[in-house]
C-alpha cells in the first residue's frame, strides 16, 4: 500500500538528512579526538620543555649567574623543545633560576656577618625580599675587598646587595 509520491519524497529526504547527520556526528567526533590528541602532545612538549629548561638552566645559572642570561637561555631551550609556548615558559623558568642562584662568595658573607653594625638603627616598613631592591632611604656600604657587593643592616637583618641596582642578593640570618 503506497502513501503517495509526496510521502515517498519526504521519506527519502528524511533518510538523506539522517545520513548527513551521522556523517557530521562522525566528523565531529574525529575532529574532537584529533584536537584532544594534539592538546596532549602540546602539553607534554610544554612540560618536557619546562623541565629541560629548568634542568639546563640550573647549571647555566651557576656559571652565568644572571637573570638576563637565565631568561635568554631558558627561552632558547624552550623554543627548541616546545615552540613559541615553550620559549615563553623557558624564559620565565630561566629568569627564575637566574635570579634564585647567585650566592656571594664566602669571604663576602663572612665580612658582612662580622662588620660592625651602624650606630643608627635602620627600620623600613617593606619586607626585605631577595631579588627586590632596597628602598632608596637605606644606605648601602660597599664591601672593601669586593666592590661588586655592598651591604646594609635593615630591620636588624644584615643583607648583601648588588650596589648598582640595590637588589637584595642574600639575607644573612
Amino acid at each position: 500500500m503506497g502513501l503517495g509520491p509526496m510521502a515517498e519524497a519526504y521519506r527519502t529526504e528524511v533518510r538523506g538528512v539522517e545520513r548527513r547527520r551521522h556523517q557530521l556526528v562522525g566528523l565531529a567526533a574525529v575532529t574532537k579526538a584529533a584536537l584532544k590528541q594534539k592538546e596532549k602532545k602540546m602539553l607534554s612538549k610544554l612540560i618536557v620543555g619546562a623541565a629541560t629548561a629548568a634542568t639546563l638552566m640550573s647549571g647555566v645559572a651557576f656559571a652565568q649567574s644572571s637573570t638576563v642570561n637565565g631568561a635568554a637561555g631558558g627561552a632558547v631551550t624552550g623554543a627548541i623543545v616546545g615552540g613559541p609556548v615553550g620559549a615563553a615558559v623557558g624564559g620565565v623558568a630561566g629568569a627564575v633560576v637566574g635570579t634564585a642562584i647567585d650566592p656571594p662568595p664566602p669571604k663576602v658573607v663572612t665580612y658582612v656577618r662580622e662588620a660592625p653594625a651602624p650606630s643608627a638603627r635602620v627600620v623600613v616598613k617593606e619586607k626585605i625580599v631577595v631579588g627586590q631592591p632596597l628602598p632608596e632611604t637605606v644606605v648601602v656600604t660597599p664591601v672593601p675587598d669586593d666592590p661588586t657587593y655592598a651591604y646594609a643592616v635593615v630591620n636588624d637583618e644584615r643583607v648583601i646587595v648588588e650596589p648598582s641596582s640595590r637588589k637584595v642578593i642574600q639575607v644573612i640570618k
